[in-house]
């Protein structure tokens, strides 16, 4: 899950790669580099196992030969290799004529390693990817050019790929793919590869993206190859400017900004898909089939999305459903009557597609949920629906989970009524009672910074937590405990409040932190007491006289209408404001938690 950029532009192309690497950064951060050809023939490499910025500083103090208008640029999340300079991309040949950038996992690079130190090769790192620069090495001595070179490799390799190479006696760069995205963006500005729209989204107004399979040679006129062959170029999609990130406006940092973003989410969402609930409309339009249980894929958040969306269906429509995770979900069967609705934040998550493989195996219908219209997930699934929640920046989800849920909830609504499961009446009332979600988001934003400030001091010495709910309450303490521990570093599990006494009750003990999420279940009260009487510190999310009153449709009517039956939504505003101000207690980087990236595109 890494990041990679190139560019042939006629002005530098040093700050077109360093600000898309800055745009690409939330998909790996471990360490992050340049490869430019000089004007005197030669390439530049400039790696930093810190941060862009560190990356810029090196750029602007270069001192060699001026750089020119061909680069590379990458930055990694560690697989193979530790976090260090050598293991940090672009990586090179024995001569230093290639260099090489590559998302993925070459599965069988030992073997090619091994064969290639056999015939005198010697490796600078530990990564996989450097066996793809030498094998091109050894293709390019036989009096190949740089695109018949990469034809020839791809044939030796197995895993996954989206791979750029720049050959420095010629200038020529070229990219493929097999499992992973890479797109190619042309404009006045110059031709683009990018694993990402956003990373060239400044520059370019369409992009094509690469098929499996597809070698593309970066040039004024892109050279297209498949399967030996030019094909027919595959379609132009927009760069939308729905795509591009924007600053922090005022914000500490991007995912403050972005919490504060989902009442303004959730109205942009419900004003687009409320009025086709009740007639089914927003169903039809997606060209949805006939079904008879549901079946959601996710990972992380996207699957305590889909999970919500999920029991909505089941609580509303009667169906029977199921929740698989992505990197588990070969092992599923998939019956005939399945509607499979796929959750991925990116649209490009390994495990994800993996898991479409396999349900597309069965014939299954299959609709995807994803905040990336142009993704991989999107372009092989039968419909698409848009979150709309806008460029995420911070690694750990926020306003995208909103946006899936409530998109979910939409689709899940106007099907069950397309499908003569919930009477239009019935629907038109529970779409009234989404159109309240966005105040109630904005309610439960003003408590919680109103509240939580005060009670973190108390929690910074907590080793651990526990997160509790009940029904539909369940999966949005799931959803707090995994915020938690991705930003704190600190251990945080959720439960069914009810499997207290079947063993988590063993890890209370004085000052235990446990957060609840009372949606008003009477069972909680036991639960709660429970917990109370074994010292544990209860820190209850609910309404009027909670620890943190924020939820209901306000303090005096605190009953939210589908509180009941898709869950108490705006729970997940305090779990998140809780979650970031305790990671900053810490000292925490809310924006890019360690060992973690955004868009996980490896296996």
């Amino acid at each position: 899950m890494c990041g990679i950029i190139a560019c042939r532009t006629a002005s530098p192309a040093a700050p077109f790669l360093v600000r898309g690497l800055r745009l690409l950064e939330y998909r790996g951060y471990d360490s992050i580099g340049v490869a430019v050809l000089t004007s005197g023939g030669s390439t530049a490499v400039i790696r930093s196992v810190n941060r862009v910025d560190d990356l810029a500083n090196m750029v602007d103090g270069w001192s060699g030969q001026p750089l020119g208008g061909i680069g590379i640029g990458h930055t990694r999340w560690a697989t193979h290799g530790a976090v260090t300079m050598a293991n940090a991309h672009p990586h090179l040949d024995c001569t230093g004529r290639v260099a090489v950038v590559h998302n993925g996992i070459i599965e069988n690079a030992d073997e090619l390693r091994h064969e290639l130190s056999a015939g005198g090769h010697e490796f600078a790192s530990a990564v996989d990817s450097e066996v793809i620069s030498h094998l091109l090495e050894n293709e390019l001595e036989t009096g190949k050019d740089l695109n018949k070179a990469m034809q020839a490799i791809v044939l030796k390799l197995a895993g996954t790929w989206a791979m750029v190479a720049m050959d420095s006696r010629d200038g020529r760069v070229v990219g493929t793919a097999h499992g992973s995205p890479l797109l190619l963006g042309h404009s006045a500005h110059g031709v683009f590869f990018a694993s990402d729209v956003s990373a060239i989204g400044d520059w370019v107004d369409q992009f094509q993206a690469l098929d499996d399979g597809d070698i593309v040679e970066l040039a004024a006129e892109p050279v297209w190859i498949r399967s030996g062959a030019a094909p027919q170029p595959p379609r132009l999609w927009s760069a939308d400017r729905s795509t591009r990130q924007g600053g922090l406006d005022g914000h500490p940092d991007y995912m403050h900004a972005e919490i504060d973003e989902q009442p303004e989410v959730a109205a942009r969402i419900l004003d687009e898909l409320a009025n086709g609930i009740p007639t089914g409309s927003l169903w039809r339009n997606l060209d949805g089939p006939a079904f008879e249980r549901i079946a959601v894929i996710g990972c992380g958040t996207s699957l305590n999305a889909a999970a919500v969306v999920a029991q909505a269906f089941g609580r509303l429509g009667g169906l029977s459903h199921r929740s698989l995770v992505a990197s588990e979900a070969v092992s599923a069967v998939i019956e005939p009557g399945t509607l499979v609705l796929v959750f991925s934040q990116s649209g490009e998550t390994a495990d994800i597609m993996r898991a479409v493989d396999h349900v597309q195996t069965f014939g299954a219908s299959m609709l995807a949920v994803t905040n990336n219209p142009h993704s991989s997930l999107a372009r092989r699934s039968d419909s698409v629906v848009t979150c709309q929640a806008g460029p995420e920046i911070g690694v750990a989800a926020t306003k995208t989970f909103t946006a899936q849920v409530i998109t979910g909830v939409c689709v899940a609504l106007s099907a069950l009524v397309a499908q003569g499961r919930l009477d239009r009446s019935r629907a038109r009332e529970l779409a009234d009672d989404l159109r309240h979600l966005p105040d109630m988001l904005a309610q439960a934003l003003v408590v919680s910074k109103d509240v939580i400030p005060s009670l973190v001091g108390d929690l910074v010495s907590a080793s651990g937590f526990l997160f509790l709910g009940r029904g539909p309450g369940v999966t949005f303490a799931e959803e707090g405990a995994l915020k938690l521990k991705e930003l704190t570093y600190r251990w945080a599990e959720a439960y069914p409040a009810g499997e207290l006494k079947h063993g988590p009750l063993a890890l209370v003990e004085s000052g235990t932190p446990v957060i609840v999420v009372d949606n008003d279940d009477r069972r909680l009260r036991g639960n709660v007491a429970e917990v109370e009487a074994r010292g544990g510190r209860v820190i209850r999310i609910g309404s009027s006289g909670s620890t943190i009153p924020a939820l209901g449709r306000s303090i005096d009517l605190p009953l939210a209408g589908g509180m009941d039956q898709w869950g108490p939504l705006e729970s997940v505003i305090p779990m998140q404001v809780l979650a970031r101000e305790l990671a900053l207690a810490l000292g925490r980087d809310v924006d890019k938690p360690r060992n973690l990236a955004k868009s996980v595109t490896v296996d």
